[in-house]
């Protein structure tokens, strides 16, 4: 019995045990779940709470400050300025009929104005940024940010806009800003790095040339923002930088008066230094005022501007092809003396009229000119003399010697894609362009700066420029900050084979404004210190006819689109000389009564700025 108690308890002991351990271990099993379920839990709250931060904690980009264009003596000419702005988040917003209605009362939109606003609304994402005004009045912006109590997921935003404080002076040359559209996000990586809505980039000019330069990148701002989206507290600003300013040769003052000058016609002046190329002018006209498309043009401003039969689109100056008329006889008379087909001593007699083959050729004298040499051919725009050595000479080395002195090509290469080439022809081009062999009447219009030969203002006044400097190869710059960027190893590369030539021609231009007979005499300025030299050109728009001849009818008797254009080129002062120009008014009728006394006042401000840039050239080095 003892034996068998002892057992029962040492069994009942067993089974204790293996209850105790068995319950310990059931204990700590649970309390392992439930330390694991409550750091899963904690884990979920964090993962919760790191959300909640995300969507308590919001971030603005700030559009760029885009950088500035300066003149040659710092002034502003393209500047920026805060427009105040408007923006909607449509799906931050809970009630949009009430904040939109509210928006239009506080605002006083027209209804017009108000159904653009909801147009542009179903165009873009819920997500999406919808600008409501992108150019307030400092009043209505300080009423919204009164009332945004009530308006939640509305966002005045300060921003930078471009302003063009001169007008339409230099819109040709800068080009203007307008809002990005999808095209430029994706073609432009610059575009798309600093994208924020109503984003204003280059369209077209130096505005899209230097869009990289020129942007700046953005300035970043985080808030803290209340369930509402209102923002609490700034918790953190990263500043963006400034696009780069560039500083153009332009002077504003000249460029200026070359407006003034061109006032309601069409055409183009082109002023440049005959060493260093710099553009001191480059106006086309009829212009237009680019603050009209900082904030989207009007239908009625951008009608005006498109039906314009003047077409202020358009660029002359780099996009105008023209004939350059007898503009072009100065490049005539030296390649036929770099060729050796005449010298000075060669003389032609003009009767007014050559035949040749049955075909006649007039000169624009009618009873002719007598007999005249090289000198007093350029100094009366003799016609029937640059048909003779034009003849002499050959179209192919004519256009060797125009394309050596800048004609056919691009003056600034791919700085403007706008700029044509223009056409300088040959035997070979007209072969494989028209199927066709040249013929001997083309190449004698050809001398006379008619037929298919097409040039553009700034070509010609590069011509012009490396004429006045003793025939050395330059290359224009419009950009200053840039003069030791990519510079051409043939620079200042002699274009001649004798000096002796390109003072032969000087000589033949002095006559040709300074003397008695000259096409341009009554434009001339007798002080030495403005004196200066140029030629005359008179380009046909349509054939003349037996009947137009007979009727000789002055230029104002003539429809507007049937005058001549005007052209002329000169560069001065005589003695050191410094500066070329080119002008071109069309369907200007003359060139010696429409073109060349703009020149005269022209010279008188340049030459009178000449000291003020230098003094601006002297301070730079001394900076260096």
């Amino acid at each position: 019995m003892i034996n068998s108690s002892s057992d029962n308890v040492k069994k009942i002991g067993s089974i204790n045990r293996r209850m105790f351990i068995t319950g310990s271990l059931k204990f700590l099993i649970m309390i392992g779940l439930v330390s694991r379920l409550f750091f899963l839990q904690v884990k979920e709250n964090k993962k919760y709470l790191t959300l909640s931060d995300k969507n308590r904690i919001r971030e603005w980009k700030l559009a760029p400050v885009r950088g500035e264009f300066h003149d040659y003596f710092g002034n502003v000419i393209a500047g920026n300025f805060e427009a105040y702005q408007l923006h909607v988040i449509p799906e931050q917003v809970e009630d949009f009929r009430y904040v939109i209605y509210r928006l239009k009362d506080l605002l006083e939109l027209s209804e017009k104005e108000f159904q653009k606003v909801l147009k542009k609304k179903n165009e873009i994402k819920p997500w999406e940024t919808l600008i409501v005004a992108d150019n307030l009045s400092w009043n209505k912006f300080s009423k919204i940010n009164n009332h945004l109590y009530d308006l939640n997921g509305v966002k005045p935003v300060i921003s930078i806009s471009r302003n063009y404080p001169y007008g339409d002076n230099f819109t040709h040359v800068l080009g203007y800003v307008s809002q990005a559209n999808e095209k430029d996000i994706e073609t432009n990586e610059s575009i798309k790095k600093n994208f924020v809505p109503g984003l204003k980039i280059g369209k077209v000019g130096l505005e899209k040339s230097y869009e990289k330069d020129l942007i700046g990148t953005n300035d970043i701002e985080r808030y803290e923002v209340n369930a509402y989206g209102r923002r609490i507290s700034q918790l953190e600003f990263q500043k963006g930088e400034k696009g780069k300013t560039l500083k153009l040769t332009l002077d504003v003052e000249v460029q200026k008066l070359a407006n003034e000058l061109l006032k309601d016609q069409a055409g183009s002046i082109c002023v440049m230094d005959i060493f260093t190329g710099e553009v001191i002018a480059m106006h086309s006209s009829p212009s237009f005022d680019p603050n009209l498309f900082v904030f989207g043009i009007s239908k009625d401003d951008w009608q005006i501007i498109r039906n314009d039969s003047m077409k202020p689109l358009v660029n002359k100056t780099l996009q105008g092809n023209y004939s350059p008329g007898s503009t072009i006889k100065p490049i005539v008379a030296l390649s036929a003396l770099e060729n050796g087909i005449i010298n000075t001593n060669f003389t032609v007699k003009c009767t007014g009229k050559t035949e040749m083959y049955g075909q006649t050729y007039h000169c624009w004298k009618k009873e002719g000119h007598g007999f005249v040499s090289l000198r007093n051919a350029m100094k009366q725009s003799c016609d029937t003399y640059f048909y003779e050595i034009a003849r002499k000479l050959g179209v192919d080395k004519l256009s060797q010697t125009a394309k050596k002195f800048g004609l056919g090509e691009k003056v600034f290469g791919d700085l403007f894609d706008i700029e044509k080439k223009g056409l300088i022809p040959n035997t070979e081009w007209k072969k494989n362009a028209l199927g066709k062999g040249w013929l001997l009447g083309e190449t004698m219009i050809t001398g006379i700066g008619q037929g298919y030969i097409q040039t553009t203002p700034i070509q010609l006044c590069l011509m012009t420029a490396q004429i006045a400097n003793g025939g050395y190869k330059i290359y224009p710059k419009i950009i200053a900050n840039e003069e030791n960027k990519n510079q051409p190893d043939d620079k200042f590369t002699p274009l001649y084979e004798n000096s002796k030539n390109i003072k032969i021609v000087q000589d033949a231009m002095f006559g040709s404004t300074n003397e008695v007979m000259g096409t341009s005499y009554r434009s001339r300025i007798d002080d030495l210190k403005y004196q200066f030299a140029g030629k005359t050109g008179t380009a046909q728009v349509k054939k003349i006819t037996e009947r137009d001849r007979e009727l000789d009818l002055k230029t104002f008797e003539i429809p507007y689109e049937e005058r001549d254009h005007a052209l002329y080129i000169a560069y001065g002062p005589y003695i050191n000389p410094r500066y070329a120009l080119s002008v071109l008014v069309e369907h200007g009728g003359n060139g010696s009564t429409t073109a060349a006394p703009m020149a005269k006042k022209l010279f008188k401000l340049i030459i009178d700025r000449h000291t003020l840039r230098q003094t601006i050239n002297k301070k730079k080095y001394l900076e260096i």
